[in-house]
């Protein structure tokens, strides 16, 4: 396998890359010929080119096939992180479109969604890696979310999130949590044990969700999973920690309460809940969550950091 050096060259000198966008995605298919145009003009060879509508797993896989340096995929965090476990451990780096409704990876990365910062990445930047979680045995590029965050990504309405992006998600919180009980959730790391009693629990990679900062050290590279209940057991305290969230995140450290930080875990529920992975529903509690250091490669930007 090359060296990030060797294939941050490659990328720059051949510029061989392959464009994989979702199309369902809430500006993918608005974008995707804009997208398309601006690689060739930016002097890269498509290997091959797919605006996908369904089955994006074997689109990515055609475009892994295909070898390329590069594989540029478009779409929200569930397209990036499905492309992020299709290239674990590969000798190719990711190129990120953020065109999703929170983009969170792309912002822990420190690109902006917009396509002049993300197509100036892929021209400029450099291959780093980062690490991934892992999910029972799915890897992930941002978070696992156990509670109302599941039961919403189960329910919001595809038409709701292409209409309003992310103000769908608070939308539809807002409806089932009159309905939702509370978790006693138990989370054991390194011979601890922390019982939370909440609504909802995240354990996050990266830094970022819901397109706001976790903290202002979480990162992508830290060899750390952060779990952290958001609120207490009444329905008050999670609609208040939530807004605290928004407002403060970035203030925060991961030496703070209600932070766990550790590069393993082991998290059940006093019943099984529904559990969702970068968005996507993926099964119930009880869950092992745990990190692989190092274990994608991405185009950042010049200076991102990499360790």
């Amino acid at each position: 396998m090359r060296t990030k050096q060797q294939l941050t060259e490659d990328i720059r000198r051949e510029r061989r890359a392959a464009l994989v966008v979702n199309a369902r995605s809430r500006r993918g298919r608005q974008l995707y010929a804009d997208a398309h145009d601006r690689l060739v003009a930016a002097g890269f060879t498509l290997l091959g080119a797919f605006a996908v509508e369904r089955d994006l797993e074997r689109s990515l896989r055609d475009a892994i096939d295909l070898g390329p340096d590069l594989l540029v995929a478009g779409g929200g965090d569930g397209t990036i992180s499905t492309a992020g476990r299709m290239l674990t451990h590969r000798d190719m780096a990711l190129g990120l479109l953020p065109l999703g409704t929170t983009n969170n990876f792309a912002r822990t990365v420190g690109i902006s969604p917009d396509l002049d910062t993300a197509i100036a990445t892929m021209t400029e930047g450099a291959v780093i890696d980062v690490d991934l979680g892992i999910a029972g045995d799915m890897p992930f590029t941002n978070h696992v979310g156990v509670g109302l965050s599941a039961e919403v990504m189960i329910n919001v309405p595809s038409r709701l999130k292409r209409a309003l992006g992310r103000l769908a998600y608070p939308i539809t919180a807002l409806g089932l949590l009159a309905r939702h009980r509370p978790l006693r959730a138990v989370v054991r790391a390194g011979g601890d044990e922390i019982v939370f009693s909440t609504h909802q629990v995240y354990v996050a990679n990266g830094g970022f969700h819901a397109g706001r900062p976790i903290t202002a050290d979480a990162h992508a590279d830290d060899r750390l999973l952060v779990a952290y209940p958001v609120g207490g057991s009444t329905r008050r305290e999670l609609l208040r920690e939530t807004a605290r969230n928004a407002l403060t995140g970035h203030r925060r450290t991961l030496h703070e309460r209600p932070f766990l930080a550790v590069g393993e875990l082991w998290l059940e529920t006093d019943r099984p809940a529904a559990v969702e992975v970068d968005g996507e529903p993926c099964g119930r509690t009880p869950l092992r969550i745990a990190l692989d250091p190092n274990a994608l490669r991405i185009m950042a930007p010049p200076g991102t950091p990499d360790h």
